[in-house]
């Protein structure tokens, strides 16, 4: 847990606080942004909740923080908000929440469907999220978007006898994957989802669009909150940029509402507008 001691001195004063520990994930930051905000590379309290709801909002921020780097000055219980996770989106799609360190603070996602349920790159191995996951019926298919953001995906598919799902490229992070994607190719998976090889992050780098509506969109793709605006990292490129150019044109073909990634902010807007974003962001990276 976080402790007093480590306390950033930015933090404005009040309860809530970010110690020394944080790695600047932004998971705190897209569940309760009217309470933190970031500076010199690590996430602060920038304004105190002021009622119930962001408070409860810090308080689902305090559970999902992959490096316990939240906390209070004054006893409070997190736990009281712990059935919240996991979190709905809309529809049938949520954020698991509990995010883990082995990807980096990377958000997952869980889908409710018909024909078995689906995780999208994988939360910390928990007793809560086993119990909530198995009362929504299971788990039958881990898609891992990329190799970065495996974390306990074999504990869970274990766990639920699920498929795992990754692109062969970067099968030597999950070495016990049982369906393994190849070229670069949409690849029909089962109905409503469709995986889109986006080489460039890594080599093997994949999104999977849900019934036309939902990009789950790994490291990828994100908003940029601040920027109002689509966003990726050249920086954070770990095989090829020019690649990763070619892949973004690659989404210009496909209608989607949401951008559900596993690094940055989360956003809805209508397809046309996304497709207008998505072509200024193809605009900045071949600058």
């Amino acid at each position: 847990m976080a402790t007093l001691k480590k306390k950033l001195a930015k933090n404005v004063e009040g309860n809530f606080f970010v110690d020394s520990t944080c790695i600047n994930c932004d998971t705190c930051r897209q569940l309760a942004p009217e309470v933190f905000g970031e500076a010199f590379d690590a996430s602060y309290v920038y304004h105190q909740p002021k009622d119930p709801e962001e408070e409860r909002h810090a308080l689902r921020a305090i559970l999902a923080c992959p490096t316990s780097s939240i906390g209070t000055e004054k006893r409070m219980n997190a736990q009281a908000v712990m059935n919240d996770f996991p979190l709905p989106l809309e529809g049938d799609v949520f954020y698991c929440g509990f995010n883990s360190t082995k990807s980096f603070g990377g958000n997952s996602y869980f889908v409710k469907h018909p024909e078995g349920n689906w995780l999208i790159d994988s939360p910390k191995f928990l007793p809560h999220l086993i119990r909530r996951f198995r009362e929504a019926g299971g788990i039958r298919n881990i898609f891992l978007t990329h190799r970065d953001d495996v974390a306990d995906a074999q504990k869970y598919a274990q766990e639920f006898r699920s498929s795992l799902i990754i692109h062969r490229e970067d099968r030597s992070a999950l070495p016990e994957a049982d369906h393994l994607l190849e070229g670069e190719l949409p690849i029909a998976l089962q109905n409503d989802f469709m995986a889109i090889p986006t080489p460039g992050h890594t080599r093997g780098h994949c999104v999977l669009l849900y019934r036309n509506t939902y990009l789950f969109s790994g490291d990828h793709l994100w908003w940029d909150p601040e920027g109002h605006r689509l966003g990726a990292s050249k920086s954070a490129c770990w095989y090829s940029w020019p690649t990763q150019v070619q892949s973004m044109k690659r989404l210009l073909d496909f209608p989607f509402e949401w951008v559900c990634p596993g690094h940055g902010s989360r956003v809805k807007l209508p397809p046309d507008q996304i497709k207008r974003y998505l072509k200024e962001l193809i605009q900045r990276m071949e600058r």
